[in-house]
């Protein structure tokens, strides 16, 4: 099959790789353009543009999608299909038109729940049993479109978004090559997806990670392991930002402040607006990740003092 595959974070990566091992001729790749990333703000391309060019794939990595120079470029490309994953802009109606059997997409969620930018977090937030993956007919909407085919599985107790999202990946990679075969000879039919029971996820910004101690401690766990590896969950002691990179909830003290320090040593108990946030490896600011006991000792952390 001729395809044309849009993609930019890791989360595309295995899709890209199945369908060259599985054969398909991948004419190009669209990938977002490259950017400043890191503390150093040095300009690097997305790891699907990066992927791609290993492959020997030529990368397209237009400002926008809306102008004639684009669109044109994706027509002379006489493209069986357009695959779409986690590309990271809305096509248009008349891109989507372009493909002689349209545009497929793989969505990090079982449709129609969590439709949007951030399903895997979603998810996690929520704390949801079991997630999956979608491989859905892309139509105008976001992520409205008919399910080819989906896949189910249940979420690790402990399990964080850097680790369910590439476990998700690569089970997408797998169902969509194996769907691929039936889309081409009019086998699979896109099955309408339940409107009402949908829910929607919106984009993930930075300072969403930031921990509101006027919350549950099992909803700022939670948090934890949505946002881990970014933007991470962190706080403030005194004007200093500190990263909690491992936490999980426990018992409180009835009448604390949120944010207040009911106990450091091997553990820092941070006081929430029910329970308490029981936190073993944190990092300040330009230091190292360290254990709570190593932390405690060398900042200085003490019982009463409030972070924020």
């Amino acid at each position: 099959m001729r395809i044309v595959f849009f993609g930019s974070p890791d989360f595309a990566v295995p899709s890209l790789e199945a369908l060259v091992a599985a054969g398909h001729e991948v004419v190009f790749a669209v990938s977002q353009p490259a950017k400043p990333v890191g503390r150093s703000a040095e300009v690097a391309d997305p790891p699907l543009a990066r992927r791609a060019r290993e492959l020997g794939i030529p990368v397209f990595q237009p400002q926008t999608l809306k102008d004639d120079v684009a669109v044109a470029r994706l027509a002379e490309a006489n493209a069986d299909l357009f695959v779409v994953v986690a590309y990271g802009k809305i096509l248009a109606q008349r891109v989507l038109d372009l493909p002689r059997l349209g545009c497929v997409n793989v969505h990090g969620s079982v449709l129609p729940r969590w439709r949007g930018a951030s399903p895997v977090q979603a998810a996690l937030l929520a704390g949801d049993a079991e997630t999956g993956v979608s491989i859905m007919r892309m139509e105008a909407g976001m992520d409205t479109g008919g399910v080819f085919a989906d896949l189910r599985t249940p979420i690790g107790a402990d399990e964080n978004a850097g680790g369910l999202s590439a476990r998700l990946a690569e089970a997408g990679a797998a169902l969509l090559v194996a769907t691929l075969p039936r889309i081409a000879s009019g086998e699979a039919l896109a099955a309408p997806q339940a409107d009402a029971l949908a829910t929607a996820c919106p984009k993930i910004r930075r300072e969403d990670g930031r921990a509101d101690f006027t919350r549950p401690a099992l909803e700022l766990a939670r948090r934890l392991r949505a946002f881990t590896p970014w933007p991470g969950l962190f706080a403030y002691r005194g004007g200093r930002r500190v990263k909690l990179l491992a936490a999980r909830g426990t018992e409180g003290r009835r009448g604390a402040t949120p944010g207040e320090v009911l106990a450091a040593g091997d553990e820092i108990v941070l006081a929430c607006g029910e329970g308490a946030l029981s936190v073993t490896t944190l990092q300040a600011e330009g230091r190292k990740p360290l254990g709570a006991g190593a932390f405690s000792r060398g900042e200085r952390v003490v019982a009463g003092e409030v972070w924020s």
